[in-house]
C-alpha cells in the first residue's frame, strides 16, 4: 500500500488521467448496455460522469495534500 502511495504522490497528472480515462470508458460501456441512447449522447453523459468523478478525486487529492504539509510542519517544529 506505501508502494501505491508513493507512486501516486510522484505521479499526481497520471494518476488523475488515468483515473479520467477509466471513468470514461467505465460509464460508456455501462450506458451502452443499459441506454437507447445516439453513441454521441452516451459519449458526452460519459464525459460528463468522468468530469464529475475527477472534481471528486481532485478535491480528494488536495485534501490530502493540505494534511499531508501540516503533518510535515507540525513534526519539523
Amino acid at each position: 500500500m506505501e508502494a501505491v502511495q508513493s507512486w501516486v504522490s510522484e505521479h499526481k497528472l497520471t494518476s488523475i488521467g488515468t483515473f479520467w480515462a477509466t471513468a470514461v470508458g467505465a460509464s460508456l460501456s455501462y450506458s451502452s448496455a443499459r441506454t437507447p441512447f445516439k453513441p454521441s449522447l452516451k459519449l458526452i453523459h460519459a464525459r460528463m460522469h468522468a468530469q464529475a468523478l475527477t472534481l471528486a478525486v481532485l478535491s480528494g487529492a488536495a485534501v490530502y495534500h493540505y494534511y499531508e504539509q501540516n503533518s510535515n510542519e507540525q513534526v519539523d517544529k
